[in-house]
């Protein structure tokens, strides 16, 4: 359910670029997302379907970019992506990891007609 007051921002915020910009339409919107972010695409899609309507962002097409999580290992440096449950370093095994990326959440980029 945390997915509609994201949507909503989405919403707001590319509405507001693109009047900042003197669009007459959004066509397009790029969202990144990050694998550890808990935000469900198809939830997302599901609610802009609706609070869209009779908006300058009516009928844009939402496109999602998954970005997977990386690690990387403070005792040994190595990086490594993170598939399903926490793991300690494949190299040293180690346990003192840290998150390089895969909590990210933005919007990457804003197609419009003027």
């Amino acid at each position: 359910m945390h997915e509609l007051p994201i949507t909503e921002n989405i919403l707001k915020i590319a509405c507001e670029h693109a009047q900042e910009g003197g669009a007459k339409q959004v066509t397009d919107i790029y969202l990144v997302i990050g694998d550890l972010s808990s935000i469900v695409d198809d939830s997302v899609q599901f609610y802009w379907d609706f609070i869209s309507k009779d908006s300058i962002c009516e009928h844009a097409v939402l496109h999602f970019r998954r970005i997977p999580a990386v690690m990387e290992c403070e005792s040994c440096h190595h990086q490594f992506e993170l598939n399903g449950d926490l793991t300690p370093c494949p190299v040293c095994n180690s346990i003192q990891i840290h998150l390089i990326s895969g909590d990210e959440f933005y919007i990457e980029s804003i197609d419009v007609i003027k």
